[in-house]
C-alpha cells in the first residue's frame, strides 16, 4: 500500500538515506530545481507516454529489493499517487511513500531545492 506523507515526514526520511526519486520530466527539474539528494528518473514524457521495462530496469538500481523504502515526488503528487500505487499493488513494493501535494508541498513549507546538473 502506498504510504501518503509530509515534507518534514521526507526530511527525516532523507536524513535515514532513504532513496527520493523526482519522477517528473527534465524541463520540471530544471523550472524548479529538485529536492535535494533526490535520484531522477522520469516515470511519464511530457506528452503523457512511459516505458514501463525501462523505468523498472532504473528504478531496480535505486531500489534493488521489494522491501527497500523509497518516497516518489512529482508536481502535485497526482503522478506519484498512480506510479507509487502501480509499484505496490502490481509489483509488490511493500515501503513504497509518495510526497503528499509533491514539490508544491515542499516549496510551500519554505523547502531549499538544488539545481540540477547536467
Amino acid at each position: 500500500m502506498l504510504r501518503d506523507i509530509t515534507p518534514s515526514e521526507l526530511k527525516e526520511l532523507r536524513n535515514k538515506g532513504v532513496a527520493i526519486i523526482d519522477i517528473r520530466t527534465p524541463m520540471e527539474w530544471q523550472q524548479t530545481g529538485i529536492i535535494p539528494g533526490s535520484k531522477l528518473l522520469t516515470f511519464f514524457d511530457i506528452y503523457g507516454n512511459y516505458d514501463i521495462d525501462k523505468f523498472m530496469n532504473a528504478f531496480s538500481k535505486i531500489v534493488p529489493t521489494k522491501e527497500t523504502p523509497f518516497v516518489l515526488v512529482c508536481r502535485t503528487g497526482s503522478r506519484t499517487s498512480t506510479v507509487g500505487n502501480f509499484l505496490a499493488s502490481q509489483m509488490g513494493y511493500t515501503n513504497a511513500m509518495h510526497l503528499a501535494g509533491g514539490i508544491y508541498a515542499w516549496a510551500n513549507e519554505g523547502n531549499s531545492f538544488e539545481p540540477v546538473n547536467n
